[in-house]
């Protein structure tokens, strides 16, 4: 397994440093939940809008541990609540969420009074990527 380099970062950033669906996998007591979500990457970490008080970030608080799937694309890591959209620490990644969510983010559909409306970061520990042919075994710590 070899560190995340500047080529493989390159192409998760091609296909997921936009708006981009992948499924999440999270576990808690031997059950397994999966479901599609809308996410983008970067900096070895993907983004996701949600409600606070939803299924799969009760189930992240359980357990961290989580799996993810894209194109070509799978990886496990770590679930983290940043909380509150509107917060001021999250200003930075809130602000690149409106534009690449720009399509729908504001569509009625997220309540940005709510408290709960809230960011999580899927933080990866490794993953395998294929591209061209070639099977890339990522360490992202």
């Amino acid at each position: 397994m070899e560190k995340l380099s500047k080529e493989t970062d390159k192409i998760l950033l091609e296909r997921f440093g936009k708006d981009s669906i992948i499924s999440l996998a999270t576990a808690v007591d031997n059950t397994p939940y999966v479901r599609n979500v809308d996410a983008y990457y970067e900096d070895g970490a993907f983004y996701v809008l949600t409600h606070g008080l939803s299924g799969k970030m009760k189930q992240i608080e359980q357990n961290p541990a989580v799996a993810v799937s894209g194109e070509w694309f799978t990886a496990q890591g770590k679930g983290i609540n940043l909380g509150y959209f509107g917060k001021a620490e999250n200003s930075h990644i809130a602000d690149k969420m409106r534009d690449v969510f720009s399509a729908w983010i504001d569509n009625g559909h997220n309540d940005f009074d709510d408290i709960n409306t809230s960011i999580l970061c899927i933080k990866l520990n490794c993953g395998i990527l294929f591209s061209s042919g070639v099977r890339y075994e990522i360490d992202f710590t």
